[in-house]
């Protein structure tokens, strides 16, 4: 079974302008450019790959804003501003990502994801994936996100293992990589071999094995599952705290 991964950051209601937007991703894409080659460069999304070759996404603030200012919807203002690139990779080598930003209705929360490199159909992984796929490289992306867009939560991990979280699912996920701010509750103490970091004065970024964590290992599984039950006492799944 060829198990993918993503990284995504959450939040909810914040009403943020053009301009609010575009500083934050400023940030993120700022600290993602000393993550991994990977996440240097960013391409709009056009209908072929050659057009969308032809057209860069620029990263710096002025340049953001008057993209975010141009992806707001036109119907509905509470639903703030939309924003997707690619890196240019080739296939199962290729990253992307989709932002929903600005957003103040009740019905649709902000995010902002990554579709990772993955290993292909004859599950052999090209050097994007090998590299993208650790721990330290991750963790890079959660930390830039977690500082850019001060998420509720944010995330690492594989589809698979997130299918296996109960159901109905908890207000916020864990995995491989994990990140809560310290409004939502403090991480408690966790075992061997979870490594612990503190994110500037933000809150606390966990990541469960130094190894590539996968749904296949029960170790691994087994770990996810006590460190949740953990998460659970410390009343970090729940409703944020006010």
């Amino acid at each position: 079974m060829i198990e993918t991964y993503y990284a995504g950051a959450y939040w909810g209601v914040r009403k943020e302008s053009p301009e609010e937007c575009g500083q934050r991703a400023e940030v993120m894409f700022n600290a993602l450019r000393t993550v991994d080659p990977d996440f240097a460069h960013w391409l709009k999304l056009r209908r072929t790959r050659k057009e969308a070759l032809q057209h860069p996404l620029e990263t710096d603030r002025a340049s953001l804003t008057k993209t975010l200012r141009r992806r707001k919807d036109r119907m509905f203002e509470d639903l703030g501003f939309r924003l997707d690139g690619w890196n240019g990779a080739d296939g199962h080598e290729a990253s992307s990502f989709l932002m929903t930003v600005g957003c103040y209705s009740e019905y649709v929360s902000n995010a902002c994801a990554f579709t990772l490199p993955s290993a292909g159909s004859d599950n052999k992984e090209g050097p994007n994936a090998q590299r993208v796929l650790t721990a330290t490289v991750l963790s890079g992306l959660v930390r830039a996100m977690a500082v850019a867009w001060d998420p509720d939560w944010a995330i690492a991990t594989s589809h698979t293992h997130r299918e296996l979280l109960p159901t109905p699912h908890p207000e916020r996920l864990w995995g491989w990589v994990t990140y809560y701010p310290d409004r939502v509750g403090r991480v408690p103490p966790l075992p061997a071999p979870v490594r612990m970091e503190r994110v500037e004065d933000k809150g606390t970024l966990f990541v469960l094995t130094p190894e590539r964590f996968t749904a296949s290992n029960p170790e691994h599984v087994a770990l996810a599952h006590r460190v949740g039950e953990l998460l659970g006492r410390a009343g970090l799944l729940g409703p944020p705290r006010h």
